[in-house]
């Protein structure tokens, strides 16, 4: 009867008062108990509930030994983990995917500043998600003690990768801006001088023999001019960054003249273009010149970058989730070293012994006014791809009727 009625305890008779002293502090101990696991469960449920679903930050709790005490299901989601692949091991391992922690005056370790100086501590780090694509981070160290002893730190993290995209994106149009200028102004400058010396060299051509030595000597002349005018033409085509004359076009029939017009260039290196074209791509409102100059451009970039016997694969496909078409251009080729890869798209940045550097920089310009972006993934010996990614709503009226 008495275990029915849940008892804790039993005294036997008779019953003298140091048995029931004892059974009344043992009874007081075990209530006690009970209601320090009631209020431990309760705690912990609302401090699950604080860290995976209030707080829309990551979050991650470390020891002082480096070792992550717990973390939060937004950051392991971002990382891929579960939570007992991450708990235990060293932050550094999980985050920076290194086998040291975290130093240097650009890369400062939160926690250790936090252990140094017993404060909160704010720094700004990069780390890898789950694709190992860099992701900007704005990260709060707070202590925590025990007894006085600081023991470990609470990581609040907060994604500024769209922040810092857009700052650089300023900083980049502000600089392309001023570069265009200039180069406008040199390029008109030049311009003149270059038509006298190609017309005075070609008349001096027609009055003297083929066969005299200055024939040759004036051939050349003349073909270094015409190279200068190309980059002339480049400049203006940089600086002038025309607003796009947009109309509706189908983005396989523009690439199917791309390689059309590019072929014959590749197949004199043996180099083979092949398409893979997605029939689902919709049609696209855009200026079919800018982005016929801007495909050539890739193309171009591929069949130099591309070895004999190697081939270029131009693709598209329709990402109806987000509303943008894809549009690769891979190559075979020997791949873009990991120190420049990041600087491609600048004007005048070129790895090849001849060439403007402006290709890039002007494919960049136009897919940016069409409201798309262009990146690129490359490592070297194992070929370059690059996507453009276009919007497929940008209203539905011609800019021209």
């Amino acid at each position: 009867k008495s275990l029915k009625h849940e008892a804790t305890d039993f005294i036997t008779k008779p019953i003298n008062d140091d048995a029931l002293e004892m059974a009344l502090q043992r009874a007081f101990e075990k209530i006690q108990m009970r209601q320090k696991l009631k209020d431990y469960h309760r705690n912990r449920a609302m401090y699950d509930l604080f860290i995976n679903e209030l707080i829309q930050e990551d979050v991650i709790i470390i020891g002082s030994d480096y070792r992550i005490l717990d973390i939060n299901e937004t950051l392991l989601n971002k990382l891929g983990l579960e939570r007992k692949e991450a708990v235990g091991r060293y932050c550094y391992e999980i985050t920076h995917r290194q086998s040291v922690p975290c130093s240097g005056e650009d890369h400062k370790c939160p926690l250790e500043e936090t252990l140094k100086t017993r404060k909160p501590t704010k720094e700004t780090h990069i780390h890898k998600d789950k694709d190992n694509k860099n992701v900007y981070y704005s990260i709060s160290a707070y202590p925590f003690f025990e007894n006085g002893e600081i023991i470990g730190a609470i990581e609040l993290s907060r994604d500024i990768t769209a922040d810092i995209n857009t700052r650089q994106a300023m900083m980049q149009q502000d600089k392309l801006a001023s570069i265009g200028r200039l180069s406008a102004g040199v390029a008109h400058e030049i311009n003149n001088p270059l038509t006298t010396i190609l017309t005075t060299a070609m008349l001096i051509q027609e009055d003297i023999d083929p066969k005299n030595p200055m024939y040759e000597e004036l051939e050349t002349i003349t073909n270094e001019t015409l190279r200068c005018r190309k980059i002339v033409a480049s400049l203006l085509d940089f600086a002038r960054q025309t607003k796009p004359a947009k109309k509706h076009h189908n983005i396989n029939d523009i690439i199917t003249e791309c390689i059309r017009l590019t072929r014959k260039q590749a197949e004199f290196k043996d180099v083979q273009i092949l398409d893979a074209l997605s029939e689902k791509v919709p049609e696209l409102l855009l200026d079919k010149e800018q982005i016929q100059q801007a495909l050539i451009n890739l193309i171009l970039n591929a069949t130099d970058a591309t070895d004999p016997g190697g081939k270029i694969t131009v693709s598209t496909a329709f990402l109806p989730d987000n509303q943008f078409v894809n549009i690769t251009v891979s190559d075979t080729g020997k791949g873009i070293a990991a120190e420049v890869v990041d600087k491609i798209f600048e004007p005048f940045f070129t790895t090849r012994d001849i060439g403007t550097g402006l290709g890039l920089a002007i494919t960049h310009g136009i897919i940016g006014r069409h409201g798309g972006d262009i990146r690129v993934q490359s490592q070297p010996g194992q070929g370059t791809t690059f996507t453009i990614r276009l919007p497929h709503n940008q209203g539905n009226q011609d800019d021209h009727p």
